[in-house]
C-alpha cells in the first residue's frame, strides 16, 4: 500500500531529515541560497539523527542571545556551515541525542568592543559669565611696550626701595606708557571716562608725595590702583565699576607669559640687531660713570647735587632690589596685557528680581519712612530744647550720648542704602504709576536718610567739643559724609534716570579719598585741639607724639615746654635728613626744616607732669579710652 493511500485523511507528512518545514524560516533559506554564488552545498543529517524541528521566530533569538561587543568582518574565507547562514532565522531546536555539543551561533548584529572613555568623568563646562567676560587673544607686544616694562622695572627697583614718595609717580609713567602702546596695538582708543579714571588715579599718588601720614597714603594707593583698572577695562555696570579692579590682579599671571613669548618672538627675529643695542648701551654708562666720578671730585657742589639726585644703591640691597624689579615688570605687564585684552565685566547680566505687588513692596518701606520720621522728630526737640536737658533726664555723659548715636546712626545708613538697593530689584514695574510710586517712597527714605546723617555728625560735633578730635573720629566722620553724598546721588538718579550712577558713586569715592588726603587729618587734629588749648587749657600730649610730620606746623604753634614735649616724638620718628628726595614727602621735608630752624628741647620732668590729670595748666585729657570709654 502506498503512502498516498495510507495518508488520505489529508494530514501533511512531517518533513524529511535535513529539509526544513515549510514556512518563513523555509522561504528566507530558498532566497539566500538562490542568491548566494560559490557556496558548497549543506550536508545532510542522517535519518537516525533528524528531528522535527519549529521554526523560532528570529527576533526571539536575538533577544535571548546577548550581542557580542566585538565587530565581525564582512567576508570570511572559511566555508559555510549547516545553520551558520548569517541573518538567516534559526531552523529549529537542537538536536536531543548525546554527542558532540551544538556549536554555538554568531548573533547577527554584533556591536562594538567596549571604550575605556565611556567610564571616564565628563569634563565640567565653565560657568557660562567665564565666556562672556573672556576677551580675545591679545595681539603680539609692541617693542616699545617692552622698553617701557624694563624702565618700569629698573625705576622701582632704584626708587622704590627707601621709601613712598615722588617715587611713586616717576614709576608709573613708564608703566601708563606700556599700557597705552598695548591699547594702540589692540585698536582700542581713549574715551572720555577713560581719562577720567586716569586722571584720577594720578591725583591720588599726589598724597605721598605731599603728606607723611600713613592712612590717608595707603588709601590713596590703593584708590589710585582701583581707578587705573577701571581705566583699562572701561568699566560702566554696578558689577563692572565693583569687580572692574580686581581685574588688574588677575592679569598678573597671564600678562608675565605674554610678555615672556613677545620678547621670544623679538628676540628670534633679530638676534642681529641686539649686538648694537648693548654695545651703545655699555659705552653710554661707563661713560657716565668715568665722568661723573671726575667732576664730582673737582666740585663738592656737584658731588652733593650728583649725591642727592642718583640713588643710593649697594651690594647689601641686591635680593630687596630685584624683588622690587620683579615687581615692577610684572606690574606693568599686567596692565599692559589688560589694556590689550581687558576683562569684559559689562557682559555679566544680572537679572532683575521677581517683581513684587504695589502693596506688598510699599508696605514695608512705608512702615519704615514713618519709623524714620518719628526718630527724626525726636531729634528735633533735643535740637531745640538742648542737650544739656536730655542728658539731665537720661543721666549721660557726653562720650555716651555721642558716642552712642554716632555708631548706630552710621549703621542705620548703610542699612538703608541696602534697603534701597534691594527695594530696587524687587519694585513693581508695570507702568508710569508703579514708577512713581517707587520714586515716591524711596525718595521719602532717602531724604530722611539724609536727616539721620545730618544727626549723626551733629552728635560727632558735640563729643569733639567735649573731648577733642583725632583720626578716628575724622575717618568716620569722612565716611558718614560720603555716604550722604551717595544718597543724594541716589535721589538725583531716581529724578533723571541712573545709568551713571555706578561711575558717579566711584568718582565721588575717588575724589573723597583725595580730600581726605590733601587735607592731611593729622594736621587737622593738631590745629583743632591746639585751638581747643586755647580755650579751655586741655591737652594730651601723648596724643601728639604719636602723629605723623603733617602735625608739625600747628603744633609748633604752642607755647614752651609743650611744644617741644609735643615735637619730641615726630622728631624722633623722622630721624636724619639723609633720606632721598624721591622718598620725602613735602610734608615731612616742611617739618624738617621748622624742626631744623627751631629744635625742640624737652624738659623729662615737665613733660611727665603734663601728661597726668592733675587739673592743673595742660591737664590730660584721655582721647581714646580711659574716662570717656568709648573706644573712639
Amino acid at each position: 500500500m502506498s503512502d498516498t493511500s495510507s495518508n488520505s485523511s489529508g494530514t501533511p507528512e512531517p518533513a524529511s531529515a535535513g529539509e526544513p518545514e515549510p514556512g518563513p524560516a523555509r522561504e528566507q533559506e530558498t532566497r539566500r541560497k538562490q542568491g548566494t554564488q560559490g557556496e558548497e552545498p549543506q550536508p545532510r543529517q542522517s535519518p537516525e539523527t533528524s528531528q522535527p524541528r519549529e521554526a523560532a521566530p528570529a527576533e526571539d533569538v536575538q533577544d535571548a542571545v546577548p550581542h557580542p561587543r566585538g565587530g565581525v568582518p564582512a567576508h570570511t574565507r572559511a566555508p559555510a556551515r549547516a545553520g551558520a547562514a548569517t541573518g538567516a532565522a534559526p531552523r529549529g531546536p537542537a538536536p536531543t541525542h548525546t554527542g558532540r555539543p551544538p556549536k554555538q551561533r554568531r548573533p547577527a548584529h554584533p556591536t562594538p568592543p567596549p571604550n575605556w572613555q565611556q567610564w571616564q568623568p565628563a569634563p565640567h563646562e565653565p560657568p557660562v559669565w567665564i565666556g562672556e567676560i573672556s576677551s580675545d587673544e591679545p595681539a603680539a607686544i609692541r617693542v616699545a611696550t617692552l622698553w617701557c616694562v624694563a624702565v618700569t622695572g629698573l625705576l622701582s627697583a632704584l626708587l622704590l626701595g627707601d621709601g613712598l614718595g615722588l617715587n611713586l609717580l616717576i614709576v608709573t609713567v613708564p608703566a601708563a606708557l606700556a599700557a597705552y602702546f598695548a591699547a594702540r596695538e589692540a585698536g582700542r582708543r581713549p574715551r572720555p571716562w577713560t581719562l577720567v579714571w586716569a586722571v584720577g588715579g594720578v591725583a591720588l599718588l599726589s598724597v605721598p608725595a605731599l603728606r607723611d601720614a600713613g592712612w590717608p597714603t595707603f588709601l590713596a594707593v590703593t584708590a589710585s590702583l582701583g581707578l587705573g583698572s577701571l581705566a583699562l577695562h572701561g568699566c560702566r555696570t554696578w558689577l563692572g565699576v565693583i569687580l572692574g579692579p580686581l581685574g588688574l590682579f588677575g592679569s598678573l599671571g597671564t600678562g608675565l607669559f605674554w610678555g615672556v613669548r613677545g620678547v621670544r618672538e623679538r628676540a628670534e627675529g633679530s638676534r642681529g640687531r641686539w649686538a648694537p643695542v648693548l654695545r651703545t648701551a655699555a659705552v653710554a654708562l661707563v661713560l657716565l660713570i668715568v665722568f661723573g666720578a671726575l667732576f664730582a671730585s673737582a666740585d663738592a657742589a656737584f658731588a652733593d647735587l650728583l649725591g642727592g639726585l642718583t640713588p643710593d644703591v649697594s651690594v647689601a640691597d641686591g635680593p630687596w632690589r630685584t624683588v622690587l624689579f620683579v615687581v615692577g615688570v610684572v606690574g606693568a605687564l599686567a596692565a599692559a596685557h589688560t589694556a590689550a585684552a581687558p576683562l569684559r565685566w559689562d557682559r555679566i547680566t544680572v537679572k532683575p528680581g521677581a517683581a513684587r505687588g504695589r502693596v506688598e513692596w510699599a508696605l514695608p518701606l512705608v512702615v519704615l519712612n514713618l519709623l524714620f520720621a518719628v526718630f527724626i522728630g525726636v531729634q528735633l526737640t533735643v535740637l531745640f530744647g538742648g542737650y544739656d536737658k536730655v542728658l539731665s533726664e537720661t543721666g549721660l555723659t557726653y562720650s555716651e550720648y555721642a558716642t552712642q548715636g554716632f555708631w548706630q546712626l552710621l549703621g542705620a545708613t548703610l542699612l538703608t542704602l541696602l534697603v534701597i538697593g534691594l527695594a530696587r530689584r524687587w519694585a513693581p514695574r508695570d507702568g508710569a504709576r508703579d514708577r512713581t510710586l517707587v520714586n515716591a517712597v524711596l525718595g521719602v527714605l532717602c531724604a530722611l536718610t539724609l536727616v539721620v546723617v545730618a544727626s549723626a555728625l551733629r552728635r560727632m560735633d558735640l563729643y569733639v567739643d567735649a573731648y577733642g578730635l583725632t583720626r578716628l573720629r575724622v575717618s568716620v566722620a569722612a565716611m558718614e559724609l560720603w555716604l550722604g553724598l551717595v544718597i543724594v546721588l541716589i535721589m538725583a538718579a531716581g529724578a533723571v534716570g541712573g545709568r551713571w550712577l555706578p561711575r558717579a558713586v566711584a568718582v565721588s569715592g575717588a575724589a573723597g579719598v583725595l580730600i581726605f588726603g590733601l587735607i592731611s587729618p593729622d594736621a587737622l587734629v593738631a590745629e583743632r585741639n591746639v585751638e581747643r588749648y586755647r580755650t579751655s587749657d586741655k591737652i594730651d600730649i601723648n596724643y601728639f607724639q604719636q602723629l605723623s610730620a603733617d602735625a608739625v606746623p600747628a603744633l609748633d604753634t604752642l607755647p614752651e615746654p609743650l611744644r617741644s614735649c609735643a615735637l619730641e616724638g615726630i622728631e624722633r620718628d623722622l630721624g636724619g635728613a639723609d633720606e632721598p628726595w624721591y622718598a620725602t614727602s613735602w610734608g615731612e621735608s616742611r617739618a624738617r626744616d621748622i624742626l631744623d630752624e627751631r629744635p625742640v628741647d624737652p624738659r623729662w620732668e615737665e613733660c611727665s607732669t603734663m601728661t597726668r590729670p592733675d587739673g592743673s595748666l595742660g591737664e590730660r585729657d584721655p582721647y581714646d579710652g580711659g574716662t570717656t570709654g568709648d573706644g573712639l
